[in-house]
C-alpha cells in the first residue's frame, strides 16, 4: 500500500489491474446506444489488456438482478471461492419519457446495483446513462474510449488496482 502521505493514484491503480477479467452487463434496449456503449468499453478493455465476458439483459433494471446472480453462483467478486471475475461494468441507457416509470428505472438500477457492490466489494464501473433526449444519450456513447462506456471501464479497473492493493496488504 502507499505509504504515509502517499496516494495510490487512479492511474497506479489501473495499472494494478493487469490481466483482469471484467463482466460487462448490458441492457441493449435502445441498440444504437449500446452498441457505442460496448465498443468503446470493450476498445479500452483491449487496450488494458484485461479480459471480458459480456451478457445481456432486457433493461437496465435487470442489471442488479444479473450482477447479484453472478455473486450467487461465487463467480464475482475477485476473492469468490469460484472467481471468474474481478470486477463489473454495467452499460444501459434510460431516456426520460412522458411518464415517472424514468424515475422508477433510474433510481432503483442504480440504487440496487450500488448496493451490491458496495455490499460485495465488488470494482463497479456504472455506464448506465440517465438523459432526456436520444440525442444527449448518442453524445455520451460515442466517442471510442472518450465515451462512457470507456470511462465506466476505467473506473472500474482502478477499483480492481486498489482492491489488489488492499489484498496484498491485507496479506
Amino acid at each position: 500500500m502507499a505509504g504515509r502521505g502517499q496516494v495510490l493514484s487512479e492511474g497506479a491503480a489501473r495499472d494494478g489491474a493487469k490481466g483482469a477479467r471484467i463482466l460487462l452487463i448490458e441492457a441493449p434496449y435502445y441498440e444504437a446506444i449500446a452498441a457505442e456503449l460496448a465498443a468503446g468499453a470493450t476498445a479500452e478493455l483491449e487496450a488494458a489488456g484485461a479480459s471480458f465476458e459480456r451478457i445481456a439483459v432486457p433493461g437496465a433494471l435487470e442489471i442488479p438482478l444479473a450482477l447479484a446472480g453472478a455473486v450467487k453462483a461465487g463467480l464475482i467478486p475477485g476473492d469468490a471461492r469460484h472467481a471468474r471475475f474481478d470486477g463489473c461494468v454495467a452499460l444501459a441507457c434510460v431516456i426520460r419519457g412522458e411518464t415517472t416509470h424514468y424515475d422508477t428505472v433510474c433510481s432503483n438500477a442504480n440504487h440496487w446495483l450500488m448496493d451490491i457492490a458496495t455490499r460485495h466489494a465488488i470494482p463497479l464501473g456504472n455506464a448506465i446513462l440517465t438523459v432526456e433526449s436520444e440525442a444527449q444519450a448518442l453524445e455520451r456513447a460515442q466517442g471510442g474510449r472518450r465515451s462512457k462506456g470507456a470511462e465506466a471501464v476505467r473506473a472500474c479497473l482502478a477499483l480492481v488496482g486498489h482492491a489488489r492493493t488492499f489484498a496484498a496488504a491485507r496479506a
